[in-house]
């Protein structure tokens, strides 16, 4: 079975249009249970996302349903992906890994674990709880897939 980084419902809270590139969308969204932020760039023309809607967001390390890792040959008959089960699909690297302080509700400061993942130059932001970002590490090339719920 594949691993999953993350799996998690969000919710589009706002979107951004003045992104440099024509096509681009910023989503600004949080998961269900407020425990993960994120900013990802979406292609709008191929996969519109509106605010208020609500996804389902899964990261991992392959596509393949076993979780062997994804090469560029593919035996012949159709293999089973978890792409089948999702609308929109994207392919990058983790490139980058900081701490970060966040004011918190009550005021004091949180710490959070930011992780930047770029989509051939699409980026994802997602910050979170530094326990729930473990799975996470730089030079990861990982897959990014989202259904609307």
């Amino acid at each position: 079975m594949a691993e999953f980084y993350l799996d998690e419902i969000i919710k589009v809270h706002k979107m951004d249009n003045q992104v440099v590139y024509d096509k681009v969308s910023r989503i600004i969204a949080r998961s269900e249970g407020e425990e993960f932020y994120m900013e990802l760039d979406v292609n709008k023309e191929l996969y519109p996302m509106l605010a208020g809607e609500k996804y389902r967001m899964v990261m991992a390390s392959t596509l393949l349903m076993d979780g062997s890792a994804v090469t560029d040959y593919f035996p012949e008959g159709k293999q089973k992906s978890l792409a089948d089960k999702f609308e929109y699909v994207m392919h990058g690297l983790l490139y980058k890994m900081s701490e970060v302080q966040v004011k918190a509700d009550d005021g004091s400061n949180d710490t959070k674990v930011a992780v930047y993942v770029s989509f051939g130059g699409l980026q994802l932001l997602l910050r979170g709880d530094p326990l729930k970002m473990h799975k996470f590490k730089v030079d990861q090339k990982m897959f990014l897939l989202l259904r609307k719920i």
